[in-house]
């Protein structure tokens, strides 16, 4: 979600002190109201600064993140097809967005027809994974389950896909004791919250939002606005004003606690996600990834951990960071 402009808390993107510390690349350039972004986009733009930083011998940092955004930097796992000009002037057709219109039941009986295999490993509901398949055969005319056979049929592919596009990688996986990592979710939350993240909702809401939902149209399942903390503060953004104190105390406090799950939620996900994808047997070669645990005996230490860690960014001073969240 950083690479959209906005959202700045929410989205936790690093700090313009922190930025000064090292250059950052892929951070607030897409327009919010831009709902089609992808991950196949981040990589196409996020490639070519990788290349650049490598012959400008310096080397590239990836931070993250969303792991799957991760990977396709790291891995060919993903599949390119063509955009297709609309009839209106200066605009691009999103053939996926356009099948996610249809009805659920007729895109899998689509996809059946066409990619059996596919099919078969696609719950009937997914609606985005079954779409994106259907777009991927219609765009290259090769079904998608052959193509994915093709990528881990390569030299260094596996189950998950293709090889490893640069071998020397090294990936660095900071994990926490769940107990330890929730405590710090929640805090987190509460930190955004003294930031100022309710000022950032009541902006981004007015100028991008508000008019959507007058007109009934508001979308949080596309784009910036599917980030986590905003759709959980709906009813509080709609109700300010038009309702008691004591009501909207209530809706904020029910936002508040709604985003505190969610967050946590999805930190599980994420773990789960690289487990499943990096350390599960005969996946992938884990000898680039290297599992860092931050023990919780190590915080009665904190003041000493933090000027170490201050010390350690200041030494990445000169090399290139480039974020990996969407």
């Amino acid at each position: 979600m950083q690479v959209y402009k906005g959202l700045d808390i929410i989205t936790n993107k690093v700090s313009p002190q922190e930025q000064r510390l090292c250059r950052h690349h892929m951070i607030s350039f897409v327009d919010p109201l831009v709902s089609n972004y992808t991950v196949v986009d981040f990589r196409d733009k996020a490639v070519p600064l990788i290349e650049d930083i490598f012959a400008r011998d310096k080397i590239p940092i990836v931070v993250g993140g969303t792991n799957y955004y991760i990977e396709s930097l790291l891995w060919k796992v993903l599949i390119s097809t063509k955009e297709r000009a609309s009839t209106a002037p200066g605009l691009v057709r999103d053939r996926k967005v356009e099948l996610e219109q249809l009805d659920g039941g007729e895109l899998y009986r689509r996809l059946s027809r066409v990619d059996p295999e596919m099919a078969a490993k696609l719950h009937p509901h997914d609606k985005r994974k079954v779409a994106r398949s259907l777009q991927v055969f219609e765009e290259t005319g090769i079904p998608h389950s052959e193509i994915l056979q093709q990528q881990q049929e390569e030299e260094g592919g596996g189950p998950l896909g293709g090889p490893l596009k640069y071998p020397r990688s090294c990936i660095l996986w900071l994990y926490a004791d769940q107990a330890a990592l929730d405590q710090r979710l929640e805090k987190r939350v509460d930190d955004m919250l003294a930031a100022g993240l309710l000022e950032e909702l009541r902006d981004f809401h007015r100028r991008y939002n508000q008019q959507k939902v007058a007109e009934n149209r508001q979308d949080y399942q596309h784009g910036i606005f599917q980030s986590i903390g905003f759709k959980e503060f709906h009813e509080y953004l709609i109700s300010e004003g038009n309702c008691s104190a004591e009501t909207s105390a209530l809706l904020l406090q029910k936002g508040i606690q709604a985003l505190k799950q969610v967050t946590k939620r999805y930190a599980r996900r994420q773990n789960k996600w690289v487990r499943n994808r990096f350390l599960k047997p005969h996946t992938r070669s884990k000898s680039h990834l290297h599992h860092l645990k931050r023990r919780r005996k190590l915080e009665a230490a904190g003041q000493a951990a933090e000027a170490e860690g201050d010390s350690a960014g200041a030494a990445t001073s000169d090399e290139d960071s480039s974020q990996s969240s969407p």
